[in-house]
């Protein structure tokens, strides 16, 4: 029997769900919010917040496990490693910031008192293409 065993399969293979599963998580954390079908979004709802306890917890096997669910890169500013300070020139105390830093460094602090629901999905109007649901999913 197949009981409480439900995916959001999105009519693709599992390696093709994993990667757009990580893409979309990944520019989830950089930006902030992004736009998205209606089934992407609440595709990637459990995924992100299991993503976002990771870095709650802050440890170092926690941040190997993120970096399996995200695609780590460069975002293009510094970010002081002690403070959390985002800069746009390097000194002495900062180092490139990564989708990987910002997540512990930054967002983990941000939800540290938050026991869950850290991201939420808006409804917008459908695309004018081909009429799917589109969503907005950001980090509350």
């Amino acid at each position: 029997m197949r009981h409480q065993t439900k995916k959001h399969q999105l009519g693709k293979a599992q390696d093709q769900r994993k990667a757009l599963l990580r893409s979309l998580a990944t520019e989830l954390f950089v930006h902030g919010e992004i736009i998205t079908t209606m089934a992407r979004a609440k595709a990637l709802k459990p995924y992100a917040e299991h993503v976002i306890s990771l870095a709650k917890k802050g440890d170092l096997n926690s941040r190997r496990v993120a970096g399996r669910y995200i695609f780590d890169k460069e975002i293009g500013d510094f970010i002081n490693l002690q403070t959390g300070e985002i800069n746009a020139v390097k000194d002495d105390k900062s180092a490139p910031q990564t989708v990987l830093r910002k997540l512990f460094i930054v967002i983990g602090k941000q939800y540290s008192s938050r026991q869950g629901g850290f991201t939420r999905i808006f409804r917008l109007p459908p695309r004018r293409g081909d009429a799917s649901e589109m969503a907005l999913i950001q980090l509350v």
